[in-house]
């Protein structure tokens, strides 16, 4: 038995990944030692903050990619994993990996047992995992809107950005979203309960963002940049917040750091005249101090039905680069992850 694993190449790491830069090697199923278990990976996460992995080099050619997984414990030699458990783990592009002592963990996205009876294992890359709390923690925290509020969420079906615009309106607030496709609005208003989706593909965004926005915008949800910030930001009323979570759509020269200070540059006169507070976003930050308050609102809402969540789910490990190459470039719709095997 085999373990299939992605791997970084050598391949130039550009502004958009492309399947040059990936590589399937086969290795040895690693053997638990003492107080480990081996954990079969059975979903892995596809996040556009990996990306970031390979251009800051925090990834090396050869590397195992990173991602955050759901595997199920397979052996164990320690009774803090049972086979059978399903588990938040850091098994990255990989078949298995092991998990206990002498593992390296991650500062932040701690290996933890998943609570089968909060719903789906798979629920736990997205709204009852990282991306649901970057939303919360983004948008209740740091956006804090207030009722009757309009809030603008971008990238507004994805894996964080269709929990925003839920949360938002559980606040009570008013809520627009930026997407791409006509289906992808359709999902919007229709499943997720936007008041209004706009297209950022449109010929006139800012027209078409200004008339979903008759009473300009409160709290801006960043996930893109370029011209969607632009048409957002010139509708920010006085005392506007902005979280920024991501930039996927301002990255010069791979850079989502060069992009952060371009659009602020860019931006600084209006934000000072109209008093705009810029939340820049690290869902690291809050871990300690949130997730257990996160995890239990929000597995509560969405038990009681009132937040819907989307995944988009391909199947098998050796998809994994084309997936996550499309959904880079907009082609999901929900939260994007590989299924690498069965649940037993």
């Amino acid at each position: 038995m085999t373990n299939r694993q992605w791997t970084l190449t050598d391949a130039p790491i550009e502004r958009m990944p492309t399947l040059a830069n990936f590589a399937l090697r086969e290795s040895p199923v690693p053997v638990p030692g003492p107080g480990q278990a081996l954990a079969r990976t059975v979903y892995i996460s596809l996040d556009p903050y990996q990306w970031g992995y390979k251009v800051k080099g925090l990834e090396r050619p050869g590397d195992v990619l990173h991602a955050r997984t759901i595997a199920q414990v397979e052996t164990s030699d320690t009774p803090d994993w049972r086979p059978g458990d399903f588990v938040h783990c850091l098994n990255g592009w990989s078949e298995y990996g092991l998990i206990g002592t002498g593992v390296p963990e991650h500062a932040y996205m701690k290996t933890r047992r998943i609570d089968p009876s909060l719903g789906h294992p798979s629920l736990a890359l997205g709204v009852l995992g990282m991306n649901g709390l970057t939303a919360y923690a983004g948008l209740l925290v740091q956006g804090q809107p207030e009722p009757g509020e309009t809030v603008v969420v971008s990238a507004a079906t994805g894996g964080v950005g269709q929990i925003v615009g839920q949360l938002a309106k559980i606040r009570g607030c008013r809520v627009v979203g930026i997407v791409s496709t006509e289906e992808k609005m359709r999902v919007a208003r229709e499943d997720l309960g936007y008041d209004a989706a706009v297209s950022h593909l449109s010929p006139d965004l800012p027209g078409d963002l200004a008339k979903a926005c008759p009473d300009g915008v409160d709290v801006y949800f960043e996930n893109v940049g370029g011209r969607l910030f632009d048409a957002t930001a010139a509708l920010f009323n006085q005392g506007a917040r902005m979280t920024i979570c991501g930039l996927i759509g301002e990255r010069p020269d791979g850079s989502s750091a060069k992009g952060k200070a371009a659009l602020l540059a860019r931006s600084a006169d209006l934000r000072a005249a109209r008093n705009v507070t810029v939340n820049e976003h690290f869902v690291g930050d809050f871990v300690d101090s949130h997730f257990d308050r996160f995890l239990a609102d929000v597995s509560r809402w969405y038990a009681e039905g009132r937040i819907h969540y989307r995944e988009d789910i391909r199947d098998g490990i050796e998809n994994a680069p084309a997936a996550y190459i499309d959904m880079m470039r907009g082609g999901n719709l929900g939260k994007t992850m590989i299924r690498a095997s069965a649940e037993a």
